[in-house]
């Protein structure tokens, strides 16, 4: 799974290592940082929601393992950041199985160490946009048995999918193999809760990464569940608001995160 150092692009910005930037992290390149600290200066919730976004990921986790559900398939799932979905999910289920999925070069390099050394878990190097790609995958294949209920994540990434690419056939060809009562966790970006002429400003800077933003609005985003029934409450939300662990605080920041999640089950 090592890969060269060549053969990582650290000459453009990337929105896994920007993402890991806004959690806090230190795996990310210094023109990472400097593509980061210009969304930051136009959105400056943009590190409040990166880490709601990632607590809606630890309870949507916790909350699928608690289904039932033994196998996960985690697309985009980025720099490793602890607790990890396999961590999170485990603590319920001991045998939970998760097959991780991401197209960076760099993020199968830190799962060799971070994500997949514990067993039952697996790496494969694949691009979302080549649905058969990620099913085909040697890691699905190995972990996950499609004749019993599986959990797709598909947490903050559908947004770095053009109109062009069809982000709603590829959910559709990623959930048709799912079995009944499997689950879908999924996370997007949305223009919803900030002027347009700002949302321009930020697709800007990562036009200059490797991967477009594209910020849907909610009717868009709802789509995606088609043939799922969101689990209401709480329904399709901004994440701090999706089962909360505790009281969510009367903060009109939080009102104003640019994300919507939700997890449907498969009819």
């Amino acid at each position: 799974m090592g890969f060269s150092a060549e053969q990582i692009d650290t000459s453009r910005a990337h929105p896994a290592r920007m993402y890991d930037y806004f959690l806090g992290g230190q795996d990310n390149y210094e023109v990472d940082r400097e593509a980061a600290e210009r969304i930051m200066r136009l959105l400056p919730d943009i590190e409040m929601a990166a880490r709601e976004n990632r607590g809606f990921l630890r309870r949507a986790t916790r909350a699928v393992a608690r289904r039932g559900i033994g196998q996960i398939i985690d697309v985009g799932t980025g720099i490793p950041t602890s607790p990890n979905t396999h961590e999170i999910a485990r603590a319920v289920n001991p045998d939970v199985r998760v097959a991780y999925v991401d197209n960076d070069p760099i993020v199968s390099t830190y799962a060799g160490a971070k994500l997949v050394n514990d067993g039952n878990a697996a790496f494969a190097l694949a691009d979302l946009r080549d649905p058969k790609a990620v099913l085909d995958s040697p890691a699905v294949a190995r972990l996950i048995d499609f004749g019993q209920p599986v959990a797709l994540l598909l947490v903050a990434i559908l947004h770095f999918v053009d109109d062009a690419s069809d982000p709603a056939g590829i959910v559709r060809a990623l959930t048709e193999p799912l079995a009944p009562g499997s689950v879908l966790v999924l996370s997007h970006g949305t223009m919803d809760f900030h002027d347009s002429e700002r949302i321009d400003q930020v697709r800007e800077v990562y036009a200059d990464s490797t991967a477009n933003l594209t910020p849907r609005p909610l009717s868009e985003i709802a789509a995606y569940f088609d043939g799922f029934d969101l689990i209401d409450p709480p329904g399709l939300v901004q994440p701090p608001f999706w089962q909360p662990d505790a009281p969510v605080p009367d903060d009109p920041m939080l009102r104003g995160l640019g994300f919507y999640c939700g997890v449907g089950v498969k009819r």
